[in-house]
């Protein structure tokens, strides 16, 4: 089965890390995405810009109104996201424990998927495993 982990965290936290701190942090994620890989359990993933970058379509009226950032204030936003093929809820459970041992702080919500469109590769974005 199919599930989501959708990844949270201070994006002010994050944002302050140097980057060495950052490279640290992706380097033991990579440790992590390997292996999922190797397993043939990773599939798409993503690492997600700041909030202060987004855009949010409100609709309930015409035309919809664009506001910037996101719908809600909170202090964690969701920073990134996995899909990842796994035979049950504990064993997204597992995935998300070893993220969590990979990253100091945040926080990782899993969700099984009830659709999922394959799509295709875009832009210059091709499949492949974690450097």
């Amino acid at each position: 089965m199919l599930y989501a982990i959708l990844c949270y965290n201070d994006q002010d936290l994050v944002s302050g890390w140097t980057k060495a701190e950052d490279d640290a942090v992706m380097a033991n994620l990579s440790v992590v995405h390997d292996r999922l890989y190797a397993e043939g359990k990773l599939g798409p993933a993503g690492r997600l810009g700041f909030t202060g970058s987004a855009k949010t379509l409100v609709k309930g009226q015409e035309p919809p109104v664009v506001m910037d950032g996101p719908y809600a204030e909170t202090k964690e936003a969701m920073l990134g996201f996995y899909i990842v093929d796994c035979a049950s809820m504990d064993e997204a459970l597992d995935v998300a424990r070893a993220l969590g041992e990979a990253n100091p702080t945040g926080a990782y919500e899993i969700r099984p998927l009830s659709l999922y469109l394959q799509g295709v590769a875009v832009g210059d974005q091709v499949p492949q495993a974690a450097a």
